[in-house]
């Protein structure tokens, strides 16, 4: 039976709608989005309306490009100020902390499968194979978790957290490939071999994503296009270009993107606004197709059998592998507090990039991979159900949470400025109460460095003055030069409550 192009697209498009419709009604009650777009995929899979999805090289190709594109715009959103304090902590998390964290759950995975399922005949290599799949957080489940739920945290954590899940794919990488080279030769393991090319795609990689990085961003200023809209292309070009090009010099691409994407993120370029807003919406996406297509990939009747050792395996790595590598990993970092270790080790979340890992187990066909991707699997949605469901909550019973801002995006206003332009808009609605002093906008009482830029009066924009009418409901457009004279502007207005009111920086 031939199926159309056409159908194809159809499906995918309801899809995607349902997916977005989901993670909608996921934020308000505090599911992680990412667990409702898997949950889409195995509702349409063939346990459920009963789409037959089962090409595993096309599995490996959406999860491969789609997290090429997350770790890149990671890279490119985060600050390299805010990083900087905290790059020793994160580099000995995404490399020694994955290590023990995989060596650690082997031992435990081995012994678990060897009480609950004996009769499988899982080794302790194969156990040890299973958990590097495992060993690394995940970057798409921690970016889009920390930053969607705008959860502001103390102690410099969010952005070691990001940087950690950004970079510990690499070893985690290399860990399951070393494995699955020991299991399918059925020999002893050279670990000489597996340290010695673990060390050398790292250094390649870190080398080709800074160097690459500098050259795409002195090319995009060099390159005088006419069509402004092809920047954002030219960068996304130049994100697969970084990954592709390591990998063919034998390093980790996965490394090379995202610290790519932190180069160019990091520096002045030609429109640089409009591609990263067009990286965001394309990480997202990607997360969408990742996490549909690896939840049509699964059957879910499958996973029953594996229900209590995958119960026992998940929380022996929320509970005890992950806070035993973290707290090891990081003590000679005696600043900081055992708060701030837990918080690190309940961000364990894994996600599509175990998935990813385990369908490379697959495509490889290793002994027992089906029942390998079944587990990982299943840990991945306990994950996301207990730990990317509580992550704000744990933050707040630790006490390493810091108020928000109070203020909203803007709504009636779509107006932007580079990161370079230190400025901070918000919008107002004009009340009774604001009115009380004069109904001009020369009555208005605005703290110096702060203008009104634009008035927005049922559905027609125009620019104001002094002598300008106010009317009640107007919405103003306004912009300072710092955020006290923002805050300034609110009291003194004394329209609505800050949390009413809407913002951008």
């Amino acid at each position: 039976m031939t199926v159309s192009v056409e159908l194809v697209l159809f499906v995918i498009s309801i899809l995607f709608f349902l997916s977005i419709l989901a993670s909608k009604a996921g934020y308000k009650f505090g599911v992680p989005a990412l667990l409702l777009f898997l949950g889409v995929g195995m509702a349409f899979g063939s346990d459920g309306l009963g789409i037959q999805f089962e090409n595993i090289q096309v599995a490996q190709a959406i999860g491969t490009i789609s997290l090429c594109i997350i770790l890149f715009s990671g890279g490119m959103d985060t600050k390299l100020s805010e990083i900087r304090p905290i790059i020793p902590q994160g580099v000995v998390l995404a490399t020694f902390g994955v290590f023990l964290t995989a060596i650690l759950t082997g031992v435990l995975i081995w012994w678990v499968l060897g009480m609950t399922m004996a009769s499988t005949g899982i080794g302790l290599i194969t156990s040890l194979l299973l958990a590097a799949t495992m060993s690394s957080t995940d970057s798409a489940s921690v970016f889009s978790i920390l930053r969607s739920k705008g959860l502001n945290l103390k102690n410099n954590l969010r952005p070691m957290l990001e940087l950690e899940s950004g970079s510990n794919d690499p070893m985690a990488y290399i860990l399951t490939i070393t494995l699955i080279e020991i299991v399918q030769m059925g020999g002893e393991p050279d670990y000489l071999s597996a340290f010695g090319m673990l060390f050398f795609q790292l250094i390649v990689g870190g080398i080709a994503g800074y160097g690459l990085g500098k050259l795409s961003v002195r090319l995009i200023n060099r390159l005088e296009i006419d069509n402004a809209s092809l920047y954002p292309i030219l960068v996304f070009t130049f994100c697969i270009f970084i990954f592709s090009f390591t990998y063919l010099i034998q390093g980790n691409g996965y490394l090379a993107v995202y610290i790519g994407g932190l180069v160019i993120g990091n520096t002045r370029f030609v429109h640089k606004r409009s591609s990263v807003n067009f990286f965001d919406g394309m990480a997202w996406m990607s997360q969408l197709l990742m996490f549909l297509t690896l939840g049509l990939l699964v059957n879910p009747h499958e996973l029953i059998p594996i229900i209590i050792p995958g119960l026992i395996i998940s929380f022996l790595m929320i509970l005890v592998t992950r806070p035993l590598s973290v707290f090891f990993t990081l003590l000679p970092f005696r600043k900081m507090s055992f708060k701030d270790k837990t918080f690190v080790s309940w961000v364990g979340l894994r996600g599509a990039v175990p998935i990813i890992f385990a369908i490379i187990l697959l495509a490889e066909e290793v002994p027992h991979a089906r029942l390998m991707f079944n587990i990982v699997f299943f840990c991945t949605l306990v994950s996301l159900v207990v730990q990317g469901s509580s992550l704000s909550q744990m933050a707040v019973w630790l006490g390493l949470a810091e108020k928000p801002s109070e203020l909203k995006k803007m709504k009636n206003f779509d107006v932007e400025f580079s990161d370079e332009i230190k400025s901070v808009t918000t919008e107002i609605t004009i009340t009774a109460n604001t009115l009380k002093s004069g109904n001009h906008l020369m009555d208005l009482a605005i703290p110096e460095n702060t203008l009104v830029v634009m008035v927005k009066r049922d559905d027609k924009f125009f620019i104001p003055t002094g002598k300008t009418t106010l009317q009640e409901g107007d919405k103003l457009l306004i912009i300072t030069d710092n955020q006290e004279a923002l805050l300034k502007t609110i009291t003194n207005l004394e329209t609505t409550a800050p949390s009413d009111l809407s913002t951008t920086t």
